[in-house]
């Protein structure tokens, strides 16, 4: 029996209009990820690797065809179902953290949760969970300024499996990291696939993530130019951890 699909786009185009041009971001891209898998989209600039993320996210929409997310077609959602949707099954991370300066690494991850019905001290038992996992619960009490670049991604990666969604992605997570601190998320990424199951969805220039990843999608113009598998060791790595839990 064949895997089945956490993320599906079928002949989607993305066009942007500006002024009295039209810019084709997507052009009839069709492409599957599997469930539970860690893959990464690269290209060069302006080859639509981050609208595609924002389609699989709900946080743009398609000009034609259809996004399938978890077997939900998100591309047919209202903007409310689409909230509620996101707030369920999304987490979000970014090249420059998005983290508040005023709130501490404990308050940042915990905003997502202030939407829930959570009581206080759920909240703070998810919260900790979560810093756990990226290793700094030493750390919950220190403001982002305290903190080096990698922490920083740490607390935005915990903040967004805090709700433990079905699908992360991530925007060019490494990309304002140090090689050494690069390293430590794409393994860190690695190790919540793995070890929790998470589909992961990673754009991405950074070249190490090839041997973290399962699979590569290469994207040009706005076209899906080839899907290839990433290093044998990322792929031996995740079936053997895939075996140890089936």
């Amino acid at each position: 029996m064949g895997e089945s699909a956490a993320i599906e786009l079928d002949n989607v185009t993305r066009i942007y209009k500006r002024d009295r041009f039209e810019i084709r971001a997507l052009d009839g891209v069709t492409m599957s990820v599997p469930a539970g898998r860690f893959v990464a989209i690269m290209g060069p600039s302006g080859s639509g690797k981050t609208t595609i993320l924002n389609l699989i996210a709900g946080i743009d929409r398609a000009t034609s065809g259809h996004v399938s997310v978890g077997g939900e077609v998100v591309s047919r959602m209202t903007e409310r179902e689409l909230a509620g949707w996101r707030a369920r099954h999304i987490g979000l991370v970014f090249q420059f953290y998005n983290l508040i300066p005023v709130l501490t690494a404990f308050e940042n991850v915990e905003l997502p949760l202030l939407l829930t019905p959570l009581k206080k001290s759920e909240r703070f038992e998810h919260v900790e969970a979560a810093l756990a996992v990226v290793g700094l619960a030493d750390r919950m009490h220190h403001y982002p300024r305290q903190l080096s670049g990698g922490q920083e991604q740490r607390v935005a990666i915990a903040r967004a499996i805090v709700t433990d969604p079905t699908i992360i992605v991530a925007d060019e997570p490494t990309g304002d990291l140090d090689a050494r601190s690069a390293e430590e998320i794409l393994a860190l990424l690695r190790d919540l696939n793995l070890q929790f199951r998470k589909t992961i969805v990673m754009v991405t220039h950074d070249q190490r993530a090839e041997r973290f990843v399962e699979s590569v999608y290469r994207l040009d113009k706005g076209v899906l130019a080839g899907v290839e598998p990433a290093r044998p060791a990322a792929i031996d790595a995740a079936a053997a951890a895939r075996s140890r839990v089936s």
